[in-house]
Order: structure tokens, then sequence, then C-alpha cells
């Protein structure tokens, strides 16, 4: 193991993880590429929270890293961007903004917007509330909206509902990720191979498909990474 997998592996004992299971996260973590940096801030957490939600298989952890990729581009972004031009906006939110004229107002201004588009919704009081902002998307997974950031909090014994930010840390991202993961039953979706990338974004995304191409790339690079482990690993 590297040097960095080493420190990975002693945080992850932490979560009683063994070496051979981090060893197997940080190939597949590696093989999506990204920021080395980044990713090697998440090995330990991700084999911690991979263990705790089940995700002990081959094929459970190839989906896990790759969509998790997908989500925080590269393990670099843990918070959701609402800068948005007005032509964006238009595309993003076209229910919301039929012409850039409608969307200038918003345009480059990330907290007014996210305490309209997401007021009223999972949870959230109206937009004097400021709870779109609060609660707007966070982690590996963007877990979004008041309830959400409840739910996950008591699952995981974390005041996520009084401090959302703490989503944004390597550990509480990996294990709101795990917790999400186990709660939509998409390990049941990853056992069913690269025929499951589809099933699986859904669950995440739920009707849209954004990124699917780029999903299945990263799954295939990530479930070659761990050619050489057993379908079930050792954690």
């Amino acid at each position: 193991m590297a040097n960095g997998i080493g420190r990975a592996a002693e945080v992850a004992r932490i979560g009683g993880v063994r070496p051979e299971f981090v060893d197997a996260v940080d190939r597949a973590l590696a093989a999506t590429g990204g920021d080395p940096a980044e990713r090697a801030r998440f090995v330990g957490p991700l084999a911690v929270a991979a263990k705790r939600f089940a995700v002990v298989t081959r094929l459970r952890l190839a989906h896990f890293v790759a969509q998790l990729s997908h989500e925080s581009g590269g393990f670099g972004r843990l918070e959701e961007n609402l800068n948005y031009s007005a032509g964006r906006l238009c595309a993003v939110f076209p229910n919301r903004f039929g012409t850039p004229a409608m969307a200038e107002r918003y345009a480059g201004r990330p907290e007014d917007l996210a305490n309209l588009v997401y007021s009223g919704v999972n949870g959230n009081a109206g937009i004097a509330s400021g709870d779109g902002w609060k609660y707007r998307g966070r982690g590996l997974i963007q877990l979004t909206g008041r309830v959400n950031y409840r739910a996950a909090g008591r699952a995981l014994e974390q005041p996520l509902e009084d401090e959302p930010d703490r989503v944004t840390e390597p550990w509480t991202a990996s294990l709101v990720a795990g917790w999400y993961w186990q709660v939509r039953g998409i390990n049941l979706d990853a056992d069913r191979g690269a025929g499951g990338v589809e099933a699986v974004t859904r669950a995440i995304n739920g009707k849209y498909l954004k990124g699917l191409d780029e999903r299945a790339v990263l799954f295939n690079k990530a479930i070659s990474a761990l050619a050489p482990f057993p379908d079930t690993l050792e954690v």
C-alpha cells in the first residue's frame, strides 16, 4: 500500500475495517480519476461507511464509488452549485423560468435561487424562512431538504438539521451517502452488475438520468480495478 493508503487504513480501523477492504476502496476510487488529494480524504471514511451499509461486494462497491464520483465531480465538490447564468437557469429550471428575462433576477444569486426553487418542498418552509439555502444539496450524494437532513441526522445520531454544513465533511458525507444507499435499497440494483447502472441512477436522481453514460464508464473502470478481489470482499 502507498503511504496515503496506510494512513487511510489507520483511520478505517476506528470502524473495524480490514486493510484489504481499504485497499479495495482505494483502488476503486483511483480508477474513477479526479484529484488524488481529494480522493485520499475519503478512502478511510468510505471504507467504514461501505462496511456499515453492506456495500461489501465488488459489484456494490463499484457502483457506489462510480455514482459518488459522478455526483461529487471526482470527490472535489460537496456543495450544490447554484450560481447560474440566466440562460442556464432556463435550462435547469424550465418550469420556474420560461425566458432569460424571467431568470435575470436570480442569475448569480445562489442564496435567493435556493430559497425560491426549494421553498415548500422536502420539509422546507416558505421562501422567507431561508430553508432552501440552509438545506441545499450537500455531500457526496447531494442531500437536499430539511426532512432529509433530519432523517439522516437521526439515523446517524448527528445534529444535521441544526448543523447542515457537517454533510460537507468527509466522515459525515460518507456516512450520509451510505445511509441513503441503504434507505433507497440500491444494493439490490447494484447486484445486477453493469445492467444495473440505469436503475442505480434512477434510485439516486429519480426520473432524471443525467450523466448516465459517464456513470456507466466510471462503473466499468471501478469494477475492472476490483478484478483482483473476491466477489464478496473481506471487511
